[in-house]
């Protein structure tokens, strides 16, 4: 006889783990305990050494669906003498390491009780298991119990206590568990707050309120959504209207996934995608439309694709089968502010937006936004992290000590290091309002308290005027700046777990360059010892500074500018020049020939703006990466047109990416009545030539792919393809996003390379 102690860190709480090794036990006749730390699963198990062998096989072949383990360290000690096998009590000391596992949609199980008449669950909107629900929305605390969430102001009731106390139960130790008499329950308000109707009615006030064609916020998982029937034009055009929400396209939740595929050509694996426990929005085709559409055209305005979720907890399901239609789902917020949480707070914040309020009396203890995903060369490339995904780590190679990374200013995530691990925090958003940085607070106090976390270091971007970088100055430690490019090389290396040497295209908006100027059309060698700056674009001009971020057209005047001088302005034959009056023509001409706010960048996203613009397809974005965007569209129908010649000069330092050619060719085929879309199409091709010919030229094997443009399918794509086809090995995003949610991992990775030399 001997006692086997085992240790199991990784995402092993919230998911059903220490009712799976009781049973697994108690089947094996194996006496002893198992117990949630706050560091994982510990387990000791008293037998010979071949039914223990036996034991550690199965929890690795058998562990639950939505478990994964990170490391099982096992010992053998003398027995204990232990009669039966117990589920002891949790053990909240020591460090925090263990995993919160992401909130998981809806269960088959759960799913067939809330819609089964017999059940006591019938039509109950928080059905939950240990193997679905709400997780990280509601954990104040490790370990996960239910103690430490916001479920405890719930009393089990006799049943639903006796559910959590059967080992054989699928309930067992499920620490959201509830039913009608014991948890959470509805309540319909006006928008001053009365309470109209509670529980079945309050549910059937709202489905009828959205068949009426009113507006809807709908407390739900991490927050509120607003909804709309995605059929009525009208009323999703005065939703954009009072949302102050102009062309970005909306989410649509729909009832099945059959009538996805009315709409949305789906494939394989974007199926999957949909039907996850993760659930996010997934970006799909849509199909043309002969006739009318079932989705309004101004729910996604000129845009081919559609994000598209399905319903992923009890409330959505019992919403959407009463409607049977597609919906609206959009985030809780106004303009460039946090999604909703509260429901005294969403009265507040939505007034005169939505009509009336579902509500709901479970206290959400952080927001957590939908994510959404697209199909990427054949992998998932999530664009917005948040639930299903958050907070799962990231493993490095090497401990990192405990630090803070407060991200970028736009798409802002935070992060911390435990050890090996990197929890990145979900998605927060643009600092540009007061709750925007509210929320960005909360969530820096939330992930460092939930991880014990007493950061050593705080690691920011370069950028000084960064609201992020301006905070982390605040907390009066060690402070390290990390370059935003870098950054996001070395997040996209961290989730593809590559080592450097190589090389790194990162092309974005913007960035901070280490010589004070915009970068954005980066080639980066990453070598253990840091980073060069290998090449860049042709820097141009951007006249007005950050509005030609909403103003491609003013890209492409510094672009023209760059080649044409003062003559650029006089150009009434390329769209972008003609977009301007004579007198706003003269404004610019001044600032151009001033350079007074007209900063210097290199910035591949504007570099696609201004062919945008000088296209005539986009001249005023209505939303970020609205030009770009376009211009990737207009590729769709095209299989191969060629490329456009361009230069790469070889200074003393670094390469210079030339793009007069391409810039000249663009006009030329514009002047010969070339379609748009095979201009598109050979731009988006050169610009992968472009990243081809540097690998070829700097000769490392490995290249990372990083920043906003790789969010460009189209482009990452071919890119890839041309990379493998000519023998190099490419790395792309695909947990972690590509834009700029994903520097803060970057930021703690170098601090971890930073460690390592040091």
């Amino acid at each position: 006889m001997q006692r086997l102690r085992v240790i199991i860190r990784g995402a092993v709480q919230g998911v059903g783990f220490r009712p799976f090794v009781y049973r697994l036990a108690t089947e094996m006749k194996l006496p002893g305990w198992v117990v949630n730390s706050s560091q994982g699963v510990f387990i000791e198990v008293e037998g010979d050494s071949l039914k223990l062998g036996k034991f550690l096989e199965r929890i690795d072949k058998e562990k639950p669906a939505n478990a994964f383990i990170q490391s099982m360290e096992t010992s053998y000690l003398a027995p204990a003498g232990y009669c039966e096998f117990e589920v002891r009590q949790s053990d909240g000391s020591g460090a925090k390491t263990a995993l919160i596992m992401p909130d998981l949609a809806t269960c088959e199980d759960c799913f067939r009780e809330i819609f089964e008449p017999s059940d006591r669950r019938y039509r109950y909107p928080f059905t939950n298991c240990t193997n679905c629900g709400p997780r990280f929305s509601i954990i104040e605390n490790l370990p996960y119990d239910r103690v430490n969430t916001s479920m405890k102001a719930f009393v089990m009731c006799d049943r639903c206590l006796d559910e959590y106390n059967d080992p054989s139960d699928r309930r067992f130790h499920a620490q959201p568990n509830a039913c009608p008499i014991c948890g959470p329950q509805l309540a319909l308000w006006n928008s001053r707050g009365k309470v109209l109707e509670t529980r079945e009615e309050a549910l059937q006030g709202a489905v009828d309120a959205v068949r009426r064609g009113e507006i809807v916020a709908i407390k739900g998982l991490g927050g509120f959504h607003i909804m709309v029937d995605a059929r009525n034009e009208e009323a999703v055009r005065r939703l954009r209207q009072l949302k102050n929400r102009e062309e970005k396209p909306f989410a649509v939740m729909f009832p099945s996934l059959d009538s996805v595929m009315e709409s949305c050509t789906v494939s394989a694996l974007e199926r999957r995608i949909l039907l996850s426990p993760e659930s996010p929005i997934v970006l799909v085709r849509r199909k043309e439309s002969h006739g009318a559409a079932i989705v309004a055209d101004s729910v996604a305005p000129g845009n081919p694709n559609l994000g598209v979720v399905l319903p992923y907890t009890p409330l959505h399901h019992l919403l959407m089968t009463e409607l049977a239609f597609p919906v609206v789902a959009t985030s809780g917020n106004r303009a460039d502010e946090p999604i909703c949480t509260d429901e005294h707070e969403a009265l507040e914040r939505l007034k005169g937006v939505a009509e009336l309020f579902l509500v709901h009396d479970r206290p959400i203890v952080r927001h957590v936004d939908d994510s959404i995903v697209r199909l990427m060369a054949g992998r998932e490339l999530v664009i917005r992290r948040a639930r299903g995904y958050a907070p799962l780590p990231i493993m490095l190679k090497h401990e990192v000590p405990s630090a803070l990374a407060v991200g970028a200013h736009l798409k802002n995530t935070v992060a911390v290091s435990v050890g090996q691990q990197v929890f990145s925090s979900q998605h927060i958003g643009d600092l540009e309002t007061e709750q925007a940085y509210d929320a960005f607070e909360h969530v820096i106090e939330s992930l460092t308290n939930m991880y014990g976390v007493e950061a050593v270091d705080v690691v920011c971007d370069l950028h000084p005027d960064y609201i992020s970088t301006k905070f982390a100055g605040t907390l009066g430690k060690p402070l390290l700046q990390v370059q935003h490019h870098y950054a996001h090389l070395l997040s996209c290396a961290a989730e593809n777990e590559i080592s450097p040497p190589f090389l790194g295209a990162a092309w974005d908006g913007t960035g901070y360059g280490t010589d004070g100027t915009i970068w954005g059309g980066e080639f980066l060698l990453v070598t253990e010892t840091g980073f060069a700056r290998a090449g860049h674009l042709r820097t141009f001009p951007l006249p007005g500074g950050e509005r030609a971020i909403v103003e491609p057209r003013r890209a492409a005047l510094g672009v023209l500018f760059q080649i044409f001088g003062d003559a650029a302005l006089e150009m009434d034959d390329i769209p972008a020049v003609s977009s301007f009056s004579k007198d706003e023509r003269n404004i610019v001409r001044k600032i151009l020939k001033s350079g007074i706010n007209c900063p210097i960048t290199s910035s591949a996203g504007r570099l696609f703006d201004a062919v945008c613009s000088i296209v005539g397809k986009r001249q005023l974005a209505r939303y970020e990466g609205q030009a770009a965007m376009e211009l990737e569209y207009a590729c769709d129908s095209i299989d191969e047109s060629g490329c456009y010649p361009f230069v790469i000069i070889d200074e003393a330092e670094r390469k210079i990416i030339d793009w007069q050619q391409i810039i000249l060719h663009v006009i030329g085929d514009l002047k010969r009545d070339q379609s748009t879309n095979v201009i598109a199409a050979r731009f988006h091709n050169t610009m992968s030539e472009i990243i081809v010919e540097m690998a070829k030229r700097v000769g490392e094997k490995q290249v990372a792919l990083s920043g906003g443009c790789f969010q460009n399918k189209y482009l990452t794509e071919r890119t890839v393809r041309r990379l493998e086809s000519e023998g190099f090995a490419p790395f792309w995003h695909q947990r972690i996003p590509a834009n700029d949610g994903g520097i803060s991992l970057g930021q703690i990775a170098a601090l971890a390379g930073r460690e390592r030399r040091e």
